[in-house]
């Protein structure tokens, strides 16, 4: 049964990833893959309560590949971890079916948080490089993270979220409007440099006038 989950998973891989050749390829070089093996294998004993043993199987897995799963995280079929490195997913993470996930990316919490620490992620998701996902919450299905977003807050199915601190840019492919729109007329605006040589030049003009006056004045005066 776990063979033949696993098969399915290299096929996806193989499917997914225009480098690969072969299903065989996939079984044997694909570090990712690899990764997946000892998590089931991990999983399996953390369910049955072995942690010891199932925290060591992890520690290998995190030797060997540089991915670092903890045996209690629930992962769904067909995870596609290209290239892998750096990789972290954390104890109470819940990766949803045929998900993609890039190096450098973490499935974390805040250190806030008691009981479910880390993220939910929905199916079909894609989580790009170096992306850091922290908190108990969902990200949505068919949903896009930008490479190096930091995620703090739920993600609407279907959405696209990049930025420091991740903000939503699409959903359903139709842009989010994230700053206030002004509609300025960008030809036609007031020139502030222009304004502020009109406010001088009135000003020496009313100078000028005041320093006429008061020569008229003094002549009245004399005579």
């Amino acid at each position: 049964m776990i063979f033949e989950g696993l098969l399915t998973d290299a096929r996806l891989i193989r499917d997914r990833d225009p480098a690969a050749r072969s299903t065989l390829e996939v079984f044997l070089l694909y570090q990712g893959f690899h990764a997946l093996i000892y998590h089931r294998m991990a999983h399996f004993l953390y369910r049955h309560k072995r942690f010891f043993l199932a925290r060591l199987v992890s520690q290998l897995a995190r030797h060997l590949t540089g991915i670092e799963i903890h045996p209690g995280a629930k992962i769904g079929r067909g995870l596609f971890i290209d290239h892998g490195m750096g990789i972290v997913i954390g104890e109470t993470a819940e990766i949803g079916d045929y998900c993609t996930i890039y190096h450098g990316v973490t499935l974390g919490g805040t250190g806030k948080d008691t009981g479910k620490r880390h993220p939910t992620i929905g199916d079909n998701v894609l989580i790009s490089t170096g992306a850091k996902v922290l908190g108990p919450f969902k990200v949505g299905d068919n949903s896009r993270i930008g490479a190096n977003a930091v995620v703090l807050q739920e993600v609407p199915a279907n959405s696209t979220v990049v930025g420091v601190k991740a903000r939503v840019v699409k959903i359903g492919g139709e842009r989010v409007s994230t700053t206030p729109s002004f509609d300025l007329d960008q030809i036609h605006m007031p020139d502030p440099v222009a304004q502020e040589l009109c406010q001088l030049t009135r000003r020496v003009y009313e100078n000028e006038q005041r320093i006429r006056k008061a020569e008229e004045d003094a002549r009245e005066y004399d005579e």
